[in-house]
């Protein structure tokens, strides 16, 4: 080994070292509260621990936790994306548009639900790279910026639907369905998915320059600066992250119902930075997992499945739940360095 590499990894067992033991505790907490919410579910209700509610319980998770990959970048990165919702209800509103125009305009319905889920993920990029310009050339902070694009957005979807909802043509949903309702291996397609992009994202983040520069810039974007990083394009390439993540759950999402109304979508962002925020990731930036995104957006849903199994409290207090826990936690990471 040579001098500089021992030196190194001295000063990476330093910091090791370092590291408050509490700090270390805190890193298990969301595995360790998963644990224990499933062993409460099982002892509430028989029907928790079953093959079908864990598959079910990881299908729906998939909408949300492949989107909280993308937010977790973007909140490494020390920003913030409100529209993620409302933007996943226009793209399903133009999926379906399209997909309805090009069935007889191609004269393949195969052809046509293939270019929708294509155009999903494109309208996905060019909206998260509407964000990133707006952000890092137009100088304008993260939160003003998806705010505002959230009203628009719900707004286009609405104006589209003219107040009701997009349905999809029966032969066409029929054709569409299996991307949702089918299995391999016995595993829904939609977990496979979001496996596939969790693993793509942890790569990404911990294995790229691109992820090493999300998390510098997190830290101290002036030290970034400093150091030669292109912190301008870094922010437009994550908020196309997130763009692109919040296409591929829509192409999942769209064969569930057949339809986007004005209430797709609904408080998905807060589901997203919730999943983000439990999983260990620092609300100013510089630090988060995408295991530990994954972890949370699967405790999220734990949480919500047992209140649906059991009836402790109504089901419409789920969104409640998940503020309270976005503050707890928030509270939480306070005291933490």
């Amino acid at each position: 080994m040579s001098q500089p590499e021992a030196a190194e990894r001295a000063e990476a067992r330093t910091r090791e070292a370092a590291v408050p033991l509490g700090d270390r505790i805190a890193a298990f907490g969301p595995v360790i509260g998963l644990v224990l919410l499933c062993a409460a579910g099982a002892m509430l209700n028989s029907d928790f621990a079953t093959l079908d509610n864990a598959l079910n319980v990881l299908t729906r998770t998939a909408f949300i936790g492949i989107i909280a990959v993308g937010m977790c970048f973007v909140i490494i990165l020390g920003g913030i994306d409100l529209s993620v919702g409302s933007m996943a209800a226009l793209i399903a509103g133009c999926v379906i548009l399209f997909i309805n125009w090009a069935a007889d305009a191609f004269g393949s319905p195969l052809l046509a639900v293939i270019g929708g889920a294509a155009l999903a993920v494109v309208l996905g990029g060019v909206f998260g790279l509407l964000h990133g310009l707006l952000i890092a050339k137009g100088r304008i902070e993260p939160f003003i910026v998806t705010l505002g694009t959230l009203g628009i957005y719900r707004a286009y979807l609405t104006y589209f639907a003219d107040g009701g909802a997009l349905t999809l043509d029966n032969a066409l949903a029929d054709l569409y369905a299996p991307v949702y309702y089918a299995s391999f291996l016995g595993v829904p397609i939609p977990v496979w998915v979001f496996l596939l992009v969790a693993l793509t994202g942890a790569l990404i983040l911990n294995r790229t320059i691109f992820g090493r520069h999300v998390q510098a810039i997190g830290s101290n974007e002036t030290v970034a600066r400093y150091a030669a990083v292109d912190v301008e394009r870094v922010k437009i390439l994550t908020y196309m992250l997130l763009g692109l993540c919040v296409g591929i759950a829509t192409l999942l999402y769209v064969p569930r119902l057949g339809s986007a109304s004005p209430t797709t979508g609904l408080l998905w962002e807060l589901e997203a930075i919730a999943a983000v925020i439990v999983g260990g990731a620092a609300l100013k930036g510089g630090h988060g997992s995408i295991t530990g995104t994954v972890i949370g957006a699967i405790l999220l849903s734990v949480i919500s499945n047992i209140l649906n199994l059991t009836s402790l409290i109504s089901v419409y207090l789920n969104a409640a739940v998940q503020g309270f826990v976005i503050i707890t936690v928030a509270f939480l990471q306070k005291g933490r360095r």
